[in-house]
């Protein structure tokens, strides 16, 4: 796709991400409402996962299972007492078994996966998260998507429609290092690199991805149609692009966020809305402003300095609500619950 035919980027709102939001069925019990995977956490990084899996169901995901190997699990097993943790098979300690644990990751049940927050980089973690996303050393897709998912894409998950994958850190850094990687993989990915890993991605791109907003569109907009996925650029001013040639990018410039961990919140929040069913470009624009909007809401009240990724989940929760009423709002479906008084009261 040429330059001058790629659509206008979108400046993301309140307005347009509301339109987005998932409606949830006032029936849903928790396995309708998306079952997420979590492969994310080492010994040295285990707060990665948990920051994910915390802000996964602040997001909204139904059932939430956090997986990491399986001398870790220990350690993070009721940090969340909300999360399910799942330890992976092991070929020595807190180092997985590629093939052994990327079976057991595509026979757990799940309609989104979330795939690298605070791995640990070895070649065993380059092998495993390859073997993830092509399906080497076993039928890829052979998931167990909940009763909803299903419904939505027809039947049951299979070879040809496996349940898609939101790839950050080192999972991004394991196909840096695999040539060709996008012709083999097999799910639908939104990739969230920042600067630096998108870099490692595509080492001839030209430009300061950190600074100038137009270097950073046109980066982001041919990284997805070179991949054929979702990529959304993380920095001030995020940009998501399409390889169908849509690109949005967020109003937030928010200095509080730079500290670690805010892009495990922002995996753990896209991650959700895909195993609610949103599609990849949907789910990444909509994650990806709930996640700038707490970030403002935190700034407001801490400063441009002192944010903790951990105070961010709370704040997407209720970023969601917040939009949610606006969304029922312009619909004119607002929802009230208990008693309202009739003429001039009692």
């Amino acid at each position: 796709m040429s330059a001058s035919s790629r659509r206008p980027i979108q400046v993301l709102d309140d307005d347009a991400v509301a339109a987005l939001l998932p409606v949830r069925d006032p029936r849903a019990h928790k396995g309708d409402n998306g079952r997420i995977l979590l492969v994310a956490g080492s010994l040295d990084f285990a707060g990665a996962g948990l920051l994910s899996s915390h802000a996964a169901g602040r997001a909204g995901a139904g059932l939430v299972t956090l997986a990491v190997p399986r001398s870790l699990q220990p350690v993070v097993a009721g940090r969340f007492v909300e999360v399910i943790t799942h330890g992976l098979p092991e070929r020595e300690p807190y180092e997985v078994d590629p093939e052994a644990a990327a079976a057991e990751v595509r026979g757990l049940a799940h309609d989104a996966l979330v795939l690298g927050p605070g791995l640990r980089r070895s070649d065993a973690n380059d092998a495993f998260v390859n073997a993830v996303l092509t399906g080497d050393g076993g039928q890829a897709g052979d998931v167990t998507p909940s009763s909803g998912a299903a419904a939505s894409r027809g039947g049951t998950a299979t070879a040809d429609d496996p349940a898609p994958v939101l790839v950050d850190a080192e999972a991004l850094n394991a196909l840096s290092r695999t040539p060709g990687w996008h012709e083999r993989v097999r799910r639908r990915c939104v990739l969230t690199p920042h600067p630096g890993e998108f870099r490692r991605l595509r080492p001839d791109v030209e430009g300061d991805l950190s600074g100038d907003d137009d270097a950073r569109e046109r980066a982001a907009r041919d990284a997805a149609e070179e991949w054929g996925q979702v990529v959304l650029l993380k920095g001030a001013r995020t940009v998501i692009a399409s390889p169908d040639g849509q690109a949005a990018r967020l109003p937030f410039e928010n200095p509080a966020l730079g500290t670690g961990g805010t892009g495990d919140v922002l995996s753990g929040v896209i991650g959700a809305l895909l195993a609610q069913r949103l599609e990849p470009y949907a789910a990444a624009r909509l994650g990806a402003y709930l996640h700038g909007a707490a970030g403002e809401v935190v700034r407001e009240r801490l400063g441009d300095s002192g944010l903790l990724a951990s105070d961010l989940p709370g704040e997407i929760a209720h970023a969601r609500h917040r939009l949610s009423k606006l969304r029922d709002r312009r619909s004119g479906s607002e929802h009230r619950v208990g008693f309202a008084m009739r003429g001039g009261g009692a």
